[in-house]
């Protein structure tokens, strides 16, 4: 397998897990994405769920249907998203909010490992290589 290919692969799982985890954030895991949204926030948190649930279909589909010109950007807004959630994940780990099976400290703090790997990913699946651009 070509590496453009698995760029390929990686981009559009990356972009249907966005979308999936915001139709996530509007349905069946609603009270779930409370648990991380941090108490500093000033806007109610059911709105902030909803407001980022939306945020994640849109970068997720524009992951996906992008055209390669325009796939850095994308790659470089979602890991700003992914930068401006963690907070949130932090929120959970000190505030030991148990939501997504995460009901211990432990895998808490393991999840606040994952963020980097989520903004590397980001960044990975949507870069231009060089003899590409145009």
């Amino acid at each position: 397998m070509k590496t453009e290919d698995i760029r390929t692969a990686t981009r559009i799982l990356l972009g249907a897990g966005l979308v999936f985890a915001g139709i996530g954030h509007l349905t069946f895991a609603r009270k779930e994405f409370q648990a991380q949204v941090p108490e500093i926030i000033p806007i109610p948190k059911d709105d902030t769920v909803v407001y980022s649930g939306v945020a994640e279909i849109l970068l997720g589909t524009a992951i996906v249907v992008a055209p390669m010109k325009h796939r850095p950007l994308i790659g470089k807004i979602a890991a700003t998203f992914f930068t401006a959630v963690f907070p949130g994940n932090v929120a959970q780990y000190v505030n030991q909010k148990d939501a997504f099976g995460l009901d211990s400290n432990r895998k808490r703090l393991m999840r606040l490992f994952f963020q980097p790997a989520l903004i590397a990913w980001a960044l990975g699946s949507t870069h231009q290589p060089e003899e590409s651009k145009s």
